[in-house]
């Protein structure tokens, strides 16, 4: 299937929410014509060395707000994932020939390591001091993608979890992430709290 291309400094996950400024003639253009048949455009991690083969299918939630000159914000939803088979410049903004694919059958998650997850995930948001976000976590279904797209993390890693095909492994990946960087933030919890208590008159 032919899919119109926006390439940005992003990994959109599906689930997750992305508000996007658009002020690019071929991107008015594109998305002129997604919202006339009602159809999304595919969202791809741009890079130096090019684009990453996996990305996520953007559906347009609503137009925010459009300009005089064309302009206009817009909230996004991402939805399925593709991998990239073939690129077309035939037109002023970029195409490509996709295949859409979905988590292998049998590969979810158990609920115990998304409580894992999910705790280890509050757990790196308090300590480095991040807001959290009001979002209803339903641990009956997978929410690792959920996650993911809450963390400032290295967009090399988050690629690595749109791009698996098994939600366990990208839950344990998840927690593994998490668990590498709570040691440094506790130890920086811990001597924010000593400090704190220097030189207080008793």
């Amino acid at each position: 299937m032919k899919v119109p291309l926006f390439p940005l400094h992003v990994v959109l996950f599906p689930g997750t929410p992305l508000p996007l400024h658009i002020f690019e003639e071929r991107y008015k253009e594109m998305i002129g014509e997604c919202l006339a048949q009602g159809s999304g455009f595919g969202v791809v991690r741009a890079q130096r060395e090019g684009l990453s083969v996996v990305g996520c299918m953007a559906s347009i939630v609503r137009v925010l707000h459009q300009y005089s000159d064309g302009r206009m914000d817009i909230l996004c939803q991402g939805g399925e994932r593709f991998e990239i088979e073939h690129l077309d410049n035939s037109r002023t903004f970029l195409q490509a020939e996709v295949d859409f694919f979905a988590d292998d059958d049998g590969c979810e998650s158990t609920k115990h390591l998304r409580e894992e997850c999910l705790a280890l995930h509050f757990e790196v948001l308090e300590l480095a001091g991040m807001e959290q976000p009001q979002i209803h976590f339903d641990l009956g279904g997978p929410i690792a993608f959920q996650l993911a797209a809450a963390l400032p993390a290295d967009l090399g890693f988050k690629q690595q979890l749109l791009a698996l095909r098994s939600d366990t492994k990208r839950t344990e990946l998840l927690c593994e992430f998490y668990k590498t960087m709570l040691p440094k933030l506790r130890a920086g919890a811990h001597a924010t709290r000593t400090a704190a208590g220097n030189g207080r008159i008793m």
